[in-house]
């Protein structure tokens, strides 16, 4: 059969697609558009696809595709025809069975796809199942590909028009108005989609394209020819590269720089198809502004990349991504500056007022604005941080820092009551700060304000001060406290309360700033002096994830004050242990992303250590502990002794656990073997344990070393679990006696293999 390859070209042109979602649209449709089409086995190895997207296209260049699938022939036995067939010589179940474990329908058979074909081997007549399948056109398969690709791009909102006919609906992201479909030259026949037959017809810029409609010569001309006769560069990442190159080159002739916003880019990227980069200027005294708010309102409102000086310092200039290119650029350029002036002057307008009122004269209006329906207003949620951060500055430095602490949570929701944040609520927390030194505010609460807020996302600065962390901790333990309470628990991918990155950061606040503070502490911290009991009396019975217990609410009983404070210990044990469970969670799969193992991250997270600051020098010890020769022994040795524990009545680990005591009978130890452990094991322990209370983990693990001998002899010589109940209790205690030594750093039987 003579078959050809050749590039292939799809194009979608369509109505203005959103600007946040085409980067997306354009990959996903490529991909899909790609994948199907190997899946149907028409592609070659060399095969490669190219992406394109600009406010009007989605389109797709791949190499080397087959105008039609391979032919397909095969043949595979099956079983004798005296099992296949029933006596009247229909398909037998057996039969049926087998043909349905290959997924073949009797429809596949009926179309001539596989033939079932009787043949003697030997003395047995077997039935044979021959495949024959000649192949599919390109033209077939392209027009199944494309209703997939459709149908799964991960398109924000659908929109309903019209087709030409004027009576037949569609449902597009937006209006389609031309498909395009080209294998090689030729253009593929019969495809059509979205209402539209596939020709070679598109078209170029509205505005400066030379030619309208463009014709395409073939495939591998579209890029080209879109460039030069449509005025269009129809790749995303092309565009994108050359929006940089002009920014940086703009900003270069003034020894500027332009901002830094990869979001910012895709989305400029998103809205031209010509980009022409041009200089722009504002009224300087705009800048006495907080320049975040300037920052913000040319980015957010109208695109622009603000210009900083070499101090990071921003400059009354800015620069335009214009989708077109005309001989004289003032008038676009005056009219850029003339808008931008007016959402300056706003942003001014909107200063000036907020600072005639006092920040801490607006902390009484946040009891009218609603956090949550079921945990009350901002105004009782200041409330409750203030409790939380209070306790946390007095553990931390005593009564000096809880009074900053409780001044700067007090004050650090204000601002969501000014007209700047009312605009722009990206600004809250930082026109706080300006507000609060503005009223005379010292720099350390200002800030806190300010800063209370972050960690914002992964890689985020942490507050520059500890104020500032104090406040920080006490709101995200209160979130985290309060959204259990309620049962608003992460699911899946649904995070609406961005209860995750909460948890996480707590996580890099304790340990990066080394705080001494116990994670089950804060967390009981914040359930006792910031929780609403109504809330988990009001509550229904969730169900908790495995490692959550499954509980009840109870209704406390008690009547709420205004402030919402309970007393310790209110608070569902349950409910506090699910927050503990989460935050874990979170460090740990935080801790793979670092490159720490699994079983390295269960060995120590599963002991729950409280001081999250000692847990990176747990790792360390732990992996340097894995590197010793007898680690791998003493794991499984360990392994081994959990298991017996756990195994025996009354589970010993348990009540150890509970405080029960148990004392080793040295005149019980009768085989040499567990005298021999019982001697090392007296040796050994105190060297581990005071290694361990010196902070040096790796020390005390590496002392484990010599257990491995004495231990190894003791499970070959002795039988623990002996008739003499006696013997037997004194034996399961030297065996506890050495998991609690073996496990103080970390549970190094996650380390078994």
């Amino acid at each position: 059969m003579n078959m050809t390859t050749k590039s292939l070209l799809v194009e979608l042109l369509v109505e203005e697609l959103p600007p946040k979602a085409l980067r997306n649209l354009g990959d996903t449709f490529a991909k899909d558009l790609y994948d199907s089409l190997k899946e149907f086995d028409l592609l070659e190895e060399a095969s490669r696809p190219t992406a394109f997207a600009s406010p009007r296209r989605l389109g797709v260049h791949i190499t080397h595709v087959r105008s039609k699938s391979p032919e397909r022939t095969g043949k595979k036995r099956l079983m004798p025809s005296a099992i296949a067939f029933t006596s009247d010589g229909s398909w037998s179940e057996v039969l049926q069975k087998r043909l349905a474990k290959d997924q073949i329908s009797k429809m596949d058979i009926d179309r001539g796809d596989f033939i079932l074909v009787k043949s003697v081997e030997g003395s047995t007549e077997y039935v044979f199942l021959e495949e024959k399948n000649e192949g599919n056109s390109l033209s077939w398969y392209l027009g199944l590909a494309l209703i997939v690709a459709l149908r799964y791009l991960p398109i924000p909102k659908v929109m309903t028009y019209q087709l030409a006919d004027g009576w037949t609906d569609e449902k597009f992201v937006r209006p389609a108005h031309g498909l395009v479909a080209l294998h090689g030259a030729e253009i593929v026949e019969s495809v059509s989609a979205l209402g539209l037959d596939a020709g070679r017809e598109t078209q170029g810029h509205r505005f400066e394209a030379s030619v309208n409609p463009v014709v395409l010569k073939d495939a591998d001309s579209y890029a080209q020819q879109l460039g030069t006769e449509g005025a269009v560069i129809a790749s995303f990442a092309a565009r994108r590269a050359e929006i940089a190159r002009q920014l940086a080159a703009a900003a270069t002739k003034e020894n500027l720089r332009p901002i830094a916003d990869e979001a910012l880019l895709d989305e400029v990227t998103a809205l031209v198809e010509r980009p022409n980069v041009l200089i722009g200027e504002f009224d300087a005294t705009f800048l006495e502004v907080p320049q975040e708010c300037l920052i913000l309102t040319m980015k957010t409102n109208q695109k622009y990349f603000p210009l900083l000086d070499a101090n990071g310092k921003l400059t009354n200039k800015f620069l335009i991504v214009s989708n077109i290119r005309p001989a004289d650029a003032s008038l676009v350029i005056s009219g850029n500056e003339r808008v931008l002036r007016a959402r300056l002057a706003d942003a001014r307008f909107f200063f000036d007022q907020d600072r005639k009122k006092p920040l801490d004269s607006r902390v009484l209006g946040l009891a009218k604005v609603v956090y949550h329906n079921k945990l009350g207003s901002q105004g009782e949620r200041v409330t409750r941080v203030q409790a939380i951060a209070r306790a946390i500055g007095q553990q931390l430095r005593g009564d000096a820092l809880a009074l900053q602490a409780d001044q700067a949570a007090l004050l650090a929701k204000a601002d969501l009551l000014t007209d700047m944040v009312s605009e722009f609520p990206e600004l809250q927390g930082i026109m706080g700060r300006y507000y609060a030194q503005h009223d005379g505010v010292n720099d350390d609460i200002a800030y806190a304000i300010e800063d209370h807020y972050k960690p914002r996302f992964a890689g985020d600065e942490l507050p520059r001060n500890m104020v500032g962390i104090c406040v920080a901790l006490a709101d995200k333990l209160e979130t985290l406290a309060g959204m259990f309470g309620i049962g608003q628990i992460p699911t899946g991918d649904k995070d609406p309360f961005a209860l995750r990155r909460h948890a996480l950061g707590v996580v890099r606040m304790l340990i990066e700033k080394e705080l001494p503070l116990e994670l089950g502490n804060l967390v009981e911290t914040a359930f006792a002096i910031g929780s609403n009991p109504e809330t988990y009396a009001n509550h229904q019975k969730e169900r908790m994830s495995l490692a959550m217990a499954e509980a009840r609410p109870q209704a406390l009983g008690i009547k709420v004050a205004a402030t919402m404070t309970v007393m310790p210990g209110q608070a569902n044990d349950a409910i506090k242990l699910s927050v503990m469970t989460f935050i874990y969670d979170r460090f740990s799969a935080n801790l793979r992303d670092q490159g720490y193992s699994a079983q390295e991250v269960d060995a120590v997270l599963s002991l729950r250590p409280q001081l999250l600051v000692e847990v990176p020098k747990r790792l360390a010890a732990v992996r340097a502990f894995s590197a010793l020769p007898e680690a791998a022994a003493l794991a499984a040795a360990n392994k081994r002794v959990g298991n017996i524990l756990k195994k025996v009545e009354g589970n010993f680990s348990l009540r150890q656990a509970q405080g029960e005591r148990f004392e080793i009978d040295t005149g019980l130890l009768q085989e040499p073997a567990e005298q021999a452990l019982h001697q090392i094991l007296s040796q050994i322990a105190p060297k581990a344990e005071a290694a361990f209370v010196a902070g040096d983990y790796t020390a005390s693990l590496q002392a484990l070393a010599a257990l491995k001998e004495p231990v190894d002899t003791f499970f070959d010589k002795v039988m623990v679990n002996t008739e003499d109940a006696a013997l037997r209790a004194n034996r399961l205690t030297l065996l506890l006696r050495l998991q609690q030594a073996m496990n103080r750093v970390a549970d190094i039987s996650k380390l078994a293999t």
